[in-house]
């Protein structure tokens, strides 16, 4: 039994050796730029959405945008890899070296890690998939899930969960924000005016993302509460439900300059900041 447990030991950490090296952290990096200008992307169609235009305000509708542009196939094929270098490496980080965490820390890093490596690798496909000619609405993915999910066993609770669990990741990205966590990802720019400019574009960006993270966890919760999957409908439908509303435009644009900050702000984190 030790015997088995030393070999196991020593191949996770031949697996997080590999997974240390320059080519992932290159990949990895690149992911994190294509992730940045999603949300530049997806912010601007949200104040479009504002401005009472049509739009998708989610990851297939700004790689739509993105497809469109004399690169496209190529842009979409780089999306693609870096998508997935930065879901291998997110994958990492909830397994090979949450290993070294305190018991306490490990099952949040599973998680949230976890959680990234799935959503980095969902948009990974859907760059393959306009790469080879094979587009679709996220949000009829969306309610395609959550159809198969509630129907069945314990498919009520499950999409519940699934809510509860976006809710508290949207949670996690207002709290990071607001005490300004990420400064420990950042730091290349510390003390400086620009530093300053950095840390404001984090604040806001962090807050903004948390809560369209809430939203989109609050319809897969109605969703499942009211038994009617087609409520849950992503990104794109969380924002056009608050713009509805009397308020809503107002509110939705301030989110939308909050995800272009945070768009901004992953462009810097993906040259300087830690991996």
């Amino acid at each position: 039994m030790a015997d088995e447990d030393t070999a196991l030991a020593e191949a996770a950490d031949a697996a997080e050796a590999a997974s240390n090296t320059k080519a992932l952290d290159v990949v990895a990096r690149s992911g994190f730029a294509v992730m940045a200008l999603l949300h530049i992307v997806i912010g601007a169609i949200a104040i479009a959405l504002a401005l009472g235009q049509p739009g998708q305000a989610e990851p297939t509708g700004a790689i739509e945008q993105l497809a469109a542009n004399p690169w496209g196939p190529a842009v979409m094929w780089a999306g693609l890899t870096g998508c997935a270098g930065l879901a291998v490496w997110q994958l990492s980080e909830a397994t090979l070296r949450a290993r070294h965490l305190p018991a306490g820390q490990r099952a949040g890093k599973f998680i949230s890690s976890g959680f990234l490596a799935v959503a980095y690798g969902s948009v990974g496909l859907t760059f393959a998939g306009f790469a080879v000619g094979m587009r679709g609405d996220s949000g009829d993915s969306t309610r395609d899930f959550s159809t198969t999910l509630i129907r069945s066993p314990l498919g009520v609770p499950a999409l519940i969960a699934l809510g509860l669990t976006i809710i508290g990741i949207g949670i996690y990205f207002i709290v990071k924000g607001i005490r300004k966590q990420f400064k420990d990802e950042l730091h290349h720019f510390e003390g400086t005016r620009r530093g300053q400019v950095i840390s404001a574009l984090g604040v806001a960006g962090h807050a903004a993302k948390g809560v369209a993270l809430i939203l989109v966890g609050l319809l897969f919760i109605v969703a499942a509460a009211t038994n009617r999957p087609g409520e849950s409908t992503g990104l794109d439908g969380s924002l056009k439900a608050l713009r509805d509303h009397a308020a809503g435009p107002y509110l939705l644009t301030v989110i939308a300059a909050g995800l272009i900050s945070y768009g901004v702000f992953a462009l810097i984190r993906a040259r300087f900041g830690r991996m």
